[in-house]
């Protein structure tokens, strides 16, 4: 197996000349503050791939095929050709706490905000509230803050992909990444099997002691009161389609007896609406069970470790790893394709390609890729510093113009830019 190392210079552009852009653009551009000294649309290049900051516009938060899904100066927007032009608009005030958006295979638009979610179905026309149902059919409703500023962020995921069709019929799965910014929120595994008509839950978490809200009585306490399994945030969600099971995995850290990263397994029963999960792993945070990215090709599975943990065991437990799901839980029978060394929480494998990343905060590259272009036979990194201090999520399949979609994030979480990555031949 070979293994590359690279390193990539910035790239010799003048943050100056991108600024002066941005302000003419009439204040629809939304990149965060930072050390970003690169051009709105430059296209760079390493070995394997080329990569370009989305162009000036709307912040692109989701796209499928030709067309792409964003929001900006009190608008939502929609494109058909990529986002190059952007036919469909509308105003939305709340546009700048969009957290998740998603383009489903009819043309519905699935899009939140912290605490509201909403179903456009005639390409941004119009757009109405989704109220989420729980497992009896009644209202799921946001919890009412104590802090208004602070209402939680109950629908962001940490992935990018979340339609798969299953047995002929598309289903929506997503887990939200939360308790990060914005304040407690209670852990969700959400679903819809009618095109974003309706979402229920499909798994609700137990409650974390750790992420309440401070002041709350036990009435006003978040999560599912009849469920011992908590965590902080849901990583993952992927489907599995040679068992026609889902699969998510969890995080962050343990709290005294608390254990807060696992694995769960899901089936979905579409006569009876119903779920029925399995939690396959509970663990110590040193450990590859700390994770995200989770692919199915072939029929094994594959995801990317996040090991962080302290349990007196060093180096820490961290790789892409790859193995057949039946034995996800007996590590003995576990390959690790490649060692990063650093922690890494986010994958997407499409046509053989293996593109992942570096955590910036925890690691030292500033903005650092884990490619493999042949499904883990040989392996490069590269680190595209003229995007200063980032850390890669949100991977969303390539567009038809070939093109990944990848959040940039400041830190791990805050919003700052969307890049786009293409694959060489």
């Amino acid at each position: 197996m070979k293994h590359e190392n690279r390193t990539i210079p910035p790239t010799p552009v003048n943050r100056r000349r991108f600024l002066g852009a941005a302000a003419l653009a009439g204040g629809l551009l939304i990149f965060g503050t930072g050390e970003v000294n690169a051009v709105a649309g430059e296209t760079g290049s390493t070995d394997h791939f080329w990569y370009r900051l989305a162009s000036e516009g709307p912040y692109i938060d989701s796209q499928r095929h030709h067309k792409a899904f964003g929001f900006g100066d009190g608008k939502i927007f929609l494109s058909e050709n990529n986002g190059q032009t952007w036919p469909h608009s509308t105003a939305f005030p709340n546009a700048n706490n969009i957290t998740f958006s998603c383009i489903l295979k009819n043309g519905n638009i699935v899009f939140a905000t912290r605490t509201r979610l909403y179903l456009s179905t005639d390409n941004l026309r119009t757009y109405r509230q989704i109220i989420v149902k729980d497992s009896e059919g009644s209202d799921y409703l946001p919890h009412t803050p104590l802090n208004p500023d602070r209402p939680g962020w109950y629908f962001h995921p940490l992935d990018g992909v979340h339609t798969w069709d299953v047995n002929g019929s598309e289903m929506l799965v997503w887990g939200n990444y939360c308790n990060v910014l914005g304040g407690a929120v209670p852990n969700n595994i959400y679903y819809s099997t009618d095109h974003g008509q309706t979402v229920k839950l499909a798994y609700s978490f137990g409650r974390n002691p750790q992420f309440q809200q401070k002041g709350a009585g036990n009435a006003e306490l978040l999560g599912n009161p009849d469920n011992p399994v908590v965590c902080r945030h849901i990583h993952c969600v992927a489907y599995n389609p040679a068992e026609n099971a889902f699969y998510a995995c969890t995080g962050d850290h343990d709290r005294g007896s608390l254990q807060e990263c696992h694995w769960l397994r899901g089936t979905y029963d579409a006569e009876h609406d119903a779920w029925d999960w399995d939690v396959l792993v509970s663990v110590n945070s040193n450990s590859r069970y700390k994770s995200g990215g989770i692919n199915f090709v072939d029929g094994q599975v594959y995801w990317a470790a996040d090991a962080n943990g302290d349990n007196g065991t060093l180096p820490h437990d961290r790789g892409i790893f790859r193995c057949h799901p039946s034995d996800l839980a007996n590590p003995g029978k576990h390959t690790m394709l490649f060692n990063p060394q650093y922690e890494s929480a986010n994958m997407i494998i499409e046509d053989g390609f293996i593109l992942s990343a570096h955590y910036a905060p925890a690691s030292p590259y500033h903005t650092g890729f884990i490619i493999s272009p042949d499904m883990g036979q040989t392996w490069a990194q590269y680190d595209l510093k003229e995007f200063g201090q980032r850390s890669p999520v949100r991977f969303h399949k390539k567009n038809s113009d070939g093109w990944f979609r990848v959040d940039l994030r400041k830190g791990w979480i805050e919003r700052g830019e969307v890049l786009f990555i293409k694959p060489k031949s």
